[in-house]
């Protein structure tokens, strides 16, 4: 597995502790620093900036996703796959660091892993029209 994915893996778990159970930031980071994949310094980084620029920046994020997926509300989507879509659009629209279809990819992949059977393929779906619309793929 490659050291983003542990760190994306890790940030869903973060986001979905924090969505279901409520958590604080801070308590989050505070027990994911515990965990062994934090002693790398890269990739502890890489998860902290995407669960906390995630976190900061909800409510935007929430918004773009609502305009795309018309006939879900964000509430009544899985909480797994609301925390998958989060952080793939917060790494696509304002990290911005890596390419979107890998973006994409690897929250399918996530979708596939802790989700139900359909997950990956609406996870695709309301993430490729977000980046479409976005002009962040040609």
């Amino acid at each position: 597995m490659s050291k983003r994915r542990l760190a994306r893996e890790n940030c869903l778990q973060s986001l979905y502790s924090s969505d279901i159970a409520g958590l604080e930031t801070a308590s989050v980071l505070a027990s994911f620093q515990m965990e062994e994949f934090a002693l790398e310094e890269k990739v502890f980084g890489f998860y902290k900036s995407l669960f906390t620029s995630t976190v900061e920046n909800r409510q935007k994020i929430d918004e773009i996703i609502k305009k795309t997926s018309r006939n879900w509300e964000m509430e009544r989507m899985p909480a797994i796959d609301r925390s998958i879509l989060r952080m793939a659009v917060c790494e696509m629209m304002i990290l911005a660091d890596t390419p979107v279809p890998v973006i994409i990819d690897e929250a399918i992949e996530l979708a596939k892993k802790y989700s139900t059977e359909k997950s990956g393929k609406f996870v695709n779906g309301v993430l490729d029209s977000i980046a479409r619309q976005n002009n962040l793929v040609k």
